[in-house]
């Protein structure tokens, strides 16, 4: 259920992962554990990974150079949902995504245009295409709103304030600094807003039940598949914001499988 896996029969033990993240990450999450033959990497101080204070950033996922640590593959759910005939996808694409979908095809920036990334997720199957700027921009006048007020009324808050909008900055600082946990803004990150955006103001506007909607964002970060599952993270009615968030490793996987090649793309 944790949006980072770790593949036991793929490990060489090579302490990469265990490098990056006490040497430049400073979490000290993945630990050398047991002995002898049986030493391996592990969770330190005997916890799950759910348990531990990871904040999912992704980067022992990066430096893996044997997949033995990857992102929970969702991409099963993107393809039921797109093969559903009674569903209506909407997928939300990230800045960052935007400069990093085409490294894979080795493409020139100039071919690696959001315009041909549009294309190639209307070719996956995608109803509607949105970019998360749009909701970064509601946040940004959430988050100014919500400053003014703490501002004039300084006595009743905490401060200083901190944004909200990164998952794994929020899991960071309540648990490395709980005490600091209501200096952060109340505003939800910017993919939880379009999701939430989505399942009521668009979904009024196209004219369709909110239920038949199945939102998809594509992240470059991995924290972001926890944060969707979040219970928080819900309406009103109890249909989650996000029904799925995607790794932009993950959607090049899906490109593949489609044979879509985005050199050869209109944009």
């Amino acid at each position: 259920s944790n949006p980072v896996v770790r593949i036991e029969n793929r490990c060489i033990r090579c302490m990469r992962c265990i490098q990056v993240c006490e040497k430049i990450q400073g979490m000290n999450i993945w630990d050398v554990v047991g002995t002898g033959i049986r030493t391996t990497v592990g969770v330190g101080r005997f916890r799950t990974l759910g348990e531990s204070d990871c904040t999912f950033c992704g980067q022992c996922v990066t430096h893996c150079p044997v997949g033995a640590l990857q992102e929970h593959d969702d991409t099963g759910k993107v393809w039921d949902a797109l093969a559903n005939p009674n569903k209506i996808t909407v997928v939300q694409v990230a800045p960052a995504v935007r400069a990093a979908w085409a490294e894979y095809y080795h493409l020139d920036p100039k071919f690696a245009s959001a315009q041909r990334m549009v294309t190639a997720l209307k070719e996956i199957g995608f109803d509607y295409v949105f970019d998360t700027d749009f909701a970064a921009d509601l946040t940004i006048m959430e988050e100014g709103s919500e400053f003014l007020e703490r501002f004039t009324h300084k006595k009743d808050y905490r401060w200083p304030m901190f944004t909200s909008c990164c998952p794994g900055w929020v899991r960071f600082l309540k648990s490395q600094y709980p005490e600091r946990t209501e200096e952060l803004s109340t505003a939800k990150s910017p993919q939880q807003m379009f999701g939430a955006i989505a399942k009521t103001y668009f979904a009024e506007k196209i004219g369709i039940d909110p239920k038949r909607l199945f939102v998809v964002s594509i992240m470059p970060c991995v924290a972001k598949k926890s944060e969707c599952a979040l219970p928080t993270m819900r309406g009103e009615d109890g249909i989650p914001d996000v029904d799925v968030s995607i790794t932009t490793r993950e959607l090049d996987i899906m490109l593949r499988a489609n044979h879509i090649s985005p050199v050869h793309l209109t944009e």
